[in-house]
């Protein structure tokens, strides 16, 4: 029995996306960008990377909180939660909602975030340990906690509905977003935001992941035979969701409709995937949106870049799709944006839900040399359009956490 069986089952559709990102810092700069194949991932900005062996990031470029944010604490909250903040108000815009009281009351909010207040962390810590401080600022605790986003989206637009914050590693805003959904659909609530935001780039940050020598010295390129590894990257992205009775009353514009939801563990190994644990993942996602494999023609990969995961992926996909895994078009926009861990699946998230409303597949960017190990059409270098009835965005996170989102575009 999938979630939700046994009782009611209320449709759930994407009213409103937002998203800041290496590809620009507005929904319509990411989807340009990425439809154009275009990479966001760059030198690394104002941060010292004297001792670390990379030097690209993807990151977001020429941001100031002062042109986004009025009051002073807003601009002074962490940077991982000021890109919540603002993803979420480009999603609500977009949704054109009208609020009453009632309504507040119902809608909840749904993030997800790995790391939190990563930079106000290290800020801290440098004054604590480098400079000798004995205090610290007062604010640091609300300003490092994973979910300051989702607490400060509630408080900012007062929704008082179930909002919780979810650390899953790179599948948190998978799940984040595939709980609200089901949140939704059940009747909890009557609307929800849900997605993810990160903010990487501080040394310590970038120093732990040097450590682990999976991060590439050049780009990211996805599927490639001599792909390097992946690129750290950051940013928000937001969804709102709604029951579609309620969007058909107000006469809303659909952009695609939620449809499943699979989560998975591989009860294997902290960092090394397997390969049943993501099939099952997106088997459970295609059964809880009563979705056959046949109608998928787009696949939003986890494709981090790494010799472990991409081919694994693969290998999982065919495993779920059989020959109609040759028909699909599979790409990694983590080619362009760099691997946000936790709001990477928000990220893609919004690029499945765009590419499903203008039947576009965004490309893997960076592409050299084919891999026989990732041997289905993995969208090289430029988008292609085509006609996607149904859609499915992979999550897999170090742990073997697995989370898979199902959309239908809406037509």
């Amino acid at each position: 029995m999938t979630h939700g069986e046994a009782g009611s089952r209320r449709r759930v559709v994407v009213t409103g996306t937002g998203v800041i990102s290496a590809l620009g810092n507005s929904r319509d700069e990411f989807w340009s960008a990425m439809t154009e194949g275009r990479s966001g991932i760059g030198p690394i900005e104002d941060v010292d990377i004297a001792t670390i062996t990379f030097s690209q990031g993807g990151q977001v470029r020429g941001f100031d909180p002062a042109e986004f944010f009025e009051s002073r604490g807003e601009r002074e909250i962490d940077r991982s939660t000021q890109f919540g903040l603002i993803a979420a108000k480009e999603a609500i815009e977009q949704s054109g909602l009208e609020w009453t009281d009632e309504l507040r009351a119902r809608t909840g909010v749904v993030t997800g975030c790995a790391v939190g207040g990563i930079g106000t962390q290290d800020t801290c810590f440098k004054r604590l340990y480098g400079e000798g401080k004995s205090r610290s600022h007062p604010h640091t605790i609300p300003r490092i906690m994973s979910n300051a986003g989702a607490s400060q989206i509630s408080m900012r637009y007062g929704f008082m509905g179930p909002v919780y914050t979810l650390s899953t590693a790179c599948a948190s805003s998978n799940h984040a977003i595939g709980l609200a959904f089901w949140n939704l659909r059940g009747g909890l609530c009557d609307l929800m935001v849900a997605g993810g935001h990160e903010a990487l780039f501080s040394r310590g940050h970038l120093g732990a992941w040097d450590a682990i020598r999976v991060v590439s010295h050049d780009t990211c390129r996805p599927f490639t035979k001599d792909r390097p590894g992946m690129i750290v990257g950051e940013g928000g992205a937001m969804l709102v969701l709604e029951t579609l009775e309620a969007a058909e009353a107000r006469n809303a514009t659909i952009l695609a409709e939620l449809c499943g939801f699979g989560m998975t563990a591989d009860a294997h190994h902290l960092t090394m995937p397997s390969q049943d644990g993501p099939a099952r993942a997106i088997e459970l996602a295609l059964a809880d949106g009563n979705i056959a494999p046949k109608e998928v023609g787009y696949v939003n990969a986890h494709g981090t870049g790494t010799d472990a995961n991409d081919a694994n992926e693969i290998a999982a996909i065919k495993q779920v799709f059989g020959d109609h895994a040759k028909n699909l078009l599979v790409s990694s926009t983590k080619s362009m944006t760099g691997h946000a861990i936790g709001a990477a699946g928000a990220i893609e998230a919004v690029a499945t839900v765009l590419a499903l409303r203008d039947g576009v597949a965004p490309p893997t960017a960076n592409f050299t040399e084919p891999d026989p190990a990732c041997d289905l059409d993995v969208v090289p270098n430029e988008a292609r359009r085509g006609s996607f009835d149904a859609a499915i965005s992979n999550t897999f996170a170090f742990g073997g956490l697995n989370a898979v989102l199902a959309f239908r575009a809406w037509k």
